[in-house]
């Protein structure tokens, strides 16, 4: 027999999940059997697994310890392969600012990530322990492209990873980007459309009129700074779909600079010979929350910033002047 005490880090999910991953190797039909026959009790009692769990509470399970063993596969920690560039961090969240060129999670086994990263360096800081993460996965809430810099968001405990994800399904959470784009934006505006996307291209096609199997989409933007034919944008997400600002910015026709997939060919050409930019520049750099938050109130009403990347800077700067992009920031 085994007794799990449900600590802060775990409460909040149901006993069904949590079971789950303490047996993770058990078939679900044997974890729901285990419940009917009262082998696993909640606080000393029959319980159906779809019970919410709070910290105090006491798991039992009444099985061999041979019979334990064999379903719970011990969840190993990976090595740091990557240093994290952390902006913000506590025992329920943390927010990096990802650079160029990195993927958000693995295409493929074989693939380095952030999301990787995310348990050892909570192990090594201390938010938690090697035990915990047998209950609890720690993991991005969020993903920008491999050539998207700025903000991720990783949660640590299921308190943090339930709360960023309630935050951003509900869209109370406040994300922005900056761009530099082509031609003049002289004011703010606030464009709808409907994105379908291409799962063969990865890419996505923007529509006025709605059409079958298009996601409604909304994106916010206002000039930062402009000059020699681009514009610096600071812009907000609303709606948080797959490429939406690029795309969304070149059927304004304002596409991105540097944009392989949505650009303009001959000025991305020349932006490769006169800076050597390889891909777009757009960067997540700055998250504001919510006044009030049902979890991690440490971070009402709080703004989480990121430093733009060296080559963004130095290419907004011979575009525009320093001053003039650094004021909107």
């Amino acid at each position: 027999m085994r007794e799990i005490q449900i600590t802060g880090k775990e409460e909040g999910q149901r006993l069904d999940k949590m079971l789950a991953k303490y047996l993770n190797k058990a078939p679900k039909s044997f974890v729901y059997k285990m419940l009917r026959k009262k082998n696993i009790k909640l606080n000393g009692k029959k319980a159906s697994g779809s019970e919410k769990l709070q910290k105090g509470d006491q798991v039992f399970v009444y099985l061999a310890e041979e019979t334990i063993e064999k379903f719970r596969q011990e969840v190993k920690v990976e090595k740091q392969k990557i240093p994290l560039s952390v902006l913000y961090e506590d025992q329920n969240v943390l927010f990096i600012n990802k650079p160029y060129g990195v993927l958000s999670q693995r295409a493929k086994p074989s693939d380095i990530s952030i999301n990787e990263q995310i348990a050892p360096y909570a192990v090594e800081k201390g938010w938690i322990s090697k035990e915990d993460l047998q209950m609890v996965k720690p993991s991005i809430c969020n993903r920008l492209d491999r050539n998207t810099t700025g903000i991720m968001i990783a949660g640590i405990s299921l308190h943090g990873l339930q709360t960023m994800a309630e935050i951003l399904k509900d869209r109370s959470l406040d994300k922005y980007y900056y761009c530099i784009v082509k031609g003049t934006v002289k004011t703010r505006e606030r464009v709808c459309g409907y994105l379908i996307k291409d799962h063969r291209s990865n890419k996505v096609t923007i529509r006025k009129q709605k059409i079958e199997n298009a996601s409604a989409i909304e994106t916010s933007y206002e000039p930062m700074a402009t000059g020699n034919g681009f514009t610096m944008l600071k812009v907000k997400l609303v709606t948080g779909k797959t490429h939406q600002i690029r795309a969304h910015l070149a059927s304004q026709g304002h596409p991105l600079l540097g944009d392989p997939k949505y650009g303009d060919k001959k000025i991305n050409e020349w932006a490769k010979k006169r800076f050597s930019l390889k891909g777009q520049l757009l960067h997540c750099g700055q998250l504001h929350f919510p006044k009030k938050m049902k979890g991690c109130k440490n971070l009402e009403d709080r703004t989480i910033k990121a430093p733009l990347p060296k080559q963004f800077e130095e290419i907004a700067t011979q575009l525009f002047g320093r001053e003039s992009w650094e004021a909107g920031m």
